[in-house]
Parts: structure tokens; sequence; C-alpha cells
């Protein structure tokens, strides 16, 4: 039988404080990275999880227009993280997140305890993503460096890392919204070749968002500070909500460092995210508004069947409506505009 490793491992004496947007995709963590990413102190970094075989293999371009090999930021984090870029093993990171990051291996991953040889794993695997968060945070001064990678699994990952100051804003947006939103076709301009970004159907989205959802619930059991928060509070109140998510990220704010959002707006100034949504390239004013064209577009059968798939967590964030009464789990009560979970707080 294999030796067991004890979960709570000795943090480092300087950990990189690292802010880790999850849900799943098409639920605005882009629109919450790039408004985090306007305030000092915060280094927004896009989706780490797809640096490598994008970025690092592809040489796509970078949220900056230029292509990741031809960024002049990338260029250093990598010469600081690794020497060089050219220095960091694809294939070995490849059968690593084969290996520990996938949905599948959450239940492992949310043990107390890991084996010997999967704990020599993960942390090998973390390493990579600590090694990019601190040149990162070296290299611009940052308090806070910002991964939207989204994927619950890489954020049980890096938990077990005592080199992370993790802290997990958790981002939920109403489950027929999201199903609606991944059938759209959107190209991904950073693609040479004019990719689409994934799509799928509105069952299998359905079917995600519990996963990934459900998934970040268990996470905040388990000592990691995960703060929900609903896109569409986002939306009503952008200035008040990224007020009391900079707090939750250890930022002392004065209010004149909000001045960029204003009322159905906000100022989105260039960053250098490596990967994710195309709201990355907008740079600019941008508009802040409800979009509930899913309500009229989706039809009627679908959005009934979403619902049904998702019920017990549409109830539990506060999404059904009166005549959709939610299971009586007493635990189904609307949330408040963000909620901050930690070991033994449960919802």
């Amino acid at each position: 039988m294999s030796a067991k490793i004890a979960d709570t491992a000795e943090q480092s004496e300087n950990p990189v404080r690292v802010v880790f947007i999850g849900g799943l995709g098409r639920s605005g963590t882009t629109l919450l990275e790039r408004l985090l990413g306007q305030l000092p102190g915060v280094m927004p970094l896009g989706e780490i999880t797809h640096l490598w075989e994008r970025d690092l293999v592809a040489d796509e371009m970078c949220a900056c227009g230029a292509t990741f090999s031809h960024c002049e930021f990338w260029q250093r984090i990598g010469k600081a993280a690794f020497g060089s870029w050219d220095r960091v093993d694809v294939e070995r990171l490849s059968a690593l997140k084969a290996t520990v990051d996938r949905t599948r291996h959450i239940p492992v991953l949310a043990g107390k305890k890991l084996a010997t040889d999967q704990h020599r794993l993960v942390r090998e695997y973390a390493s990579y993503f600590e090694r990019v968060y601190a040149a990162a945070a070296a290299d611009t001064n940052a308090r806070v460096v910002v991964d939207s990678s989204k994927h619950a699994s890489l954020a049980y990952c890096l938990r077990w890392s005592p080199n992370i100051d993790l802290r997990i804003l958790h981002v939920v947006r109403d489950s027929r919204g999201v199903a609606y939103s991944w059938t759209k076709k959107v190209r991904r301009p950073e693609s040479p070749t004019g990719e689409q970004m994934t799509r799928y159907s509105p069952t299998k989205a359905a079917m995600l968002w519990n996963a990934q959802n459900a998934a970040f619930s268990l996470l905040a059991r388990r000592g990691v500070p995960v703060r929900r928060v609903r896109y569409e509070r986002i939306i009503e109140r952008p200035r008040k909500v990224i007020a009391s998510l900079a707090r939750f990220c250890g930022l002392d704010l004065a209010e004149s460092d909000l001045n960029f959002i204003g009322e159905g707006w906000a100022d989105l100034g260039p960053s250098h995210s490596a990967a994710g949504n195309p709201m990355r390239f907008t740079v600019g004013r941008i508009p802040i508004r409800t979009d509930e064209a899913w309500a009229e577009d989706l039809p009627e059968s679908t959005r009934r069947m979403v619902s049904t798939l998702t019920r017990p967590l549409l109830g539990r964030y506060g999404y059904l409506n009166e005549d959709e009464p939610a299971p009586d789990d007493g635990r189904s009560a609307p949330d408040d505009a963000c909620r901050v979970h930690s070991q033994g707080g449960g919802e």
C-alpha cells in the first residue's frame, strides 16, 4: 500500500498570491478577469491551462496583438521562469496533465491525503504554473496574478502547492444562458486557420455546468478561500462587485481606482492575456449590459430540459422562477452578491 502525504503542506515564506477564476466557460469569466485586470497591483494572465499548447507550441496571439514568440512580456516570463521556453518539456507536461488534471481525478485530489506517487506528480505539474505565476508577479511588481483557466481540476491541483497563496473566484451564470451561449459559432481571432471556438450541445453544456460548479463548491470545503459571484450581479452592479472582490483578493483600493467603471460601461486597457475568450483583445470602452437573448432564442423544450438537468444548483444559486420551485433541500436560498466559503463554512 502506498504511503500517504498529509494534505496541508507548510506554505513557503513568500508564496505568490494567485486568484483563480473558475466556472464553466461562457459564464462571464473573461469579463471578470478584464475588470480585475484594471486594478492597481493586479496582473491578469489569461487561461494559463492553454498556454503550453496554444502559445508555446502553436505560437498563437497574445492579447497585446503580438504572437507569443514575439511578445516581449511572455519572452521575459519564459526566461525568468525556466531559463527559456525551449527548456519546457511540453510532452512531459501533457503527460502530467493527463495523469492528474482531469475532472475524473477530482475525488482523489479533493481528499485530505494523497498517495506518495500521486502527490509527487501533482506537485511536479503545479510547479510549471508556480514558475509562471512567480515570474509574472516579479516582472510587473504585482501583488496578485489572475489565472482565468476556469477548470476545477486545475484548481484542485494548485491547492497542493505550498508556493501558491490560492484564492478562488467561482463565477456562476444561469445554466440556460450558458447552454445557449455554447451553441453559438464564435471564431477564435488568434487562430491563424480561422478555427472556431468549441461548441457543446445544450445537454452536454448542462452536465458540464453541474460538474464544474459542484466541484468548486466542494473545493470550498477543503480549506481554500472561495468567493462565489453571479455573472448577472456583475452586470447589474459592476463597481460594487469589483470593490468587494478586490477586498477578497487582499487589495486596498482608493475610490478613484474604480473610476474605469461607469454606469453601464467600463474602460479596458491592453493586456497580455495568453488565452481565452476573444474579448481579451478588446481595448477601450465596452458596454456592460444584460445578455438575455437565451430567454427568447432558446427553444422552450431545450430550456425546460436544461432547467430539469440543472435544477438543484439553479435553486441553490437563486435562479429558479416562482413557478419553478426548487427542491426543499435546505440549501436553495438565493445568494447574496458574493459569498465566501472556507473549510467548515459549507454553503
